[in-house]
């Protein structure tokens, strides 16, 4: 790892702690574009946003009014910092559904979403001298999280000639003495891509041979499109070294709500809690009372949900391969598409700004997501349908059928 280095206030010329510089990045710098398209915005210019995986649909009513009632009863004051009881059950009981493990409620700790799990559980297993590998492109706060630990991020590449699978072979060839934890993220955000069970399968072996811990960040589970979700915790010798990170964000349509979790072997849960004391002291009841409701229950509009999403990617991924010199691969889950623009002439930059300046749409050149996201671009399938066919690309590849 890089000597780290101190920022100086420009005010007032004292220094800031390198922690600074080290969730900075660009990772964080992926986002320029996203900050221009609300620019353009404040400044009267209509702009489709294509940029942040919000789904585009209401919460379902009975868990917000699930929330009205816990708020009108009282519920506003500290609980259990790792999580209500019925809540750690009610997510146990998911995890089996999704997973197969059986866990009991101890195994679980709630977070504000499944950012601040994924951040508590990396703080917790890797420091300096460690280094984390992940697949990239990756979602950009990877840099950040890994950044914040100490720890140096070994990125493998997910390439986009192979519709951005991961090789077992790269992930092989990545680890040295100091390799600590293994991230992955499947379905996977930017590309769609969803591991296979013979890469599954290499996997696990190449994390049992070497003795990781494995962080699965599974909160695209449900957006699973073509098969049944499959999670590396499920195979064999896999149950002791395996974090999983979820939320309610994507899977019930609930981004603002900020309620995730890690479930978690061992005497991990117990760590997690002593952070979770100093850093939030735990999340609202009333919202955890509300996300009972959403766990315990059958939504029809999450099916709605999740098929819009489908169609969107099957309508989009035919529209953008008419486009001349431009192509993307058909997702197999998440809520995002890739539009490779290598032979365009234009870099996903140049790309991206175009299509904004020209178009109002704003989406995200995957620079930032990683080295190999070069060349590319992902959309958020976060809008309605008749908005996403009307989609122009920055001129001169205006040409439709």
């Amino acid at each position: 790892m890089a000597p780290d280095t101190a920022s100086v206030d420009s005010q007032s010329g004292r220094r800031f702690f390198p922690l600074v510089e080290r969730v900075g990045g660009e990772g964080s710098r992926a986002w320029d574009i996203h900050h221009r398209g609300s620019q353009l915005k404040t400044e009267g210019r209509d702009v489709i946003f294509l940029t942040v995986g919000d789904p585009d649909f209401d919460t379902p009513l009975p868990i917000v009014d699930a929330v009205v009632e816990s708020l009108r009863q009282g519920r506003t004051h500290y609980n259990s910092v790792a999580g209500i009881l019925p809540l750690r059950e009610a997510i146990a009981a998911r995890h089996f559904q999704l997973t197969g493990q059986r866990v009991d409620a101890g195994a679980v700790v709630v977070s504000a979403g499944g950012q601040c799990a994924l951040y508590s559980v990396i703080m917790c297993l890797a420091g300096p001298g460690d280094e984390i590998i992940s697949p990239e492109p990756m979602y950009v706060t990877y840099h950040a999280v890994a950044g914040a630990s100490g720890a140096t991020l070994v990125q493998v590449p997910l390439k986009g000639d192979n519709s951005f699978h991961l090789n077992p072979d790269d992930v092989a060839a990545a680890i040295t003495p100091r390799s600590r934890v293994l991230l992955v993220n499947f379905p996977h955000n930017p590309t769609g891509a969803v591991m296979t069970e013979d890469e599954m399968a290499a996997i696990a072996e190449i994390a049992i041979r070497h003795d990781l811990w494995v962080v699965s960040d599974e909160v695209y589970a449900t957006l699973n499109y073509d098969g049944p979700h499959c999670s590396l915790v499920s195979l064999p010798g896999m149950a002791e070294r395996t974090v999983i990170i979820d939320s309610l964000s994507k899977s019930h349509t609930m981004t603002g709500w900020r309620l995730g979790w890690s479930v978690a072997p061992g005497e991990l849960p117990h760590h997690l809690n002593n952070l979770a004391q100093c850093l939030l002291y735990g999340c609202p009841t009333f919202i955890q009372a509300a996300a009972v409701v959403a766990l315990s229950r059958e939504f029809d509009e999450i099916e709605v949900m999740r098929q819009a999403f489908r169609d969107r990617r099957d309508r989009v991924a035919d529209l953008v391969n008419y486009v001349p010199h431009v192509r993307c691969l058909r997702p197999e889950g998440s809520m995002f598409l890739m539009i490779d623009v290598r032979d365009s002439g234009l870099t996903s930059i140049d790309f991206a700004e175009r299509w904004l300046e020209a178009e109002g749409v704003c989406a995200l050149p995957c620079d930032g997501f990683g080295p190999s996201g070069a060349g590319f671009l992902r959309i958020s399938l976060s809008a309605p349908m008749a908005t996403l066919e009307d989609l122009h690309p920055p001129r001169p590849f205006c040409s439709r059928p």
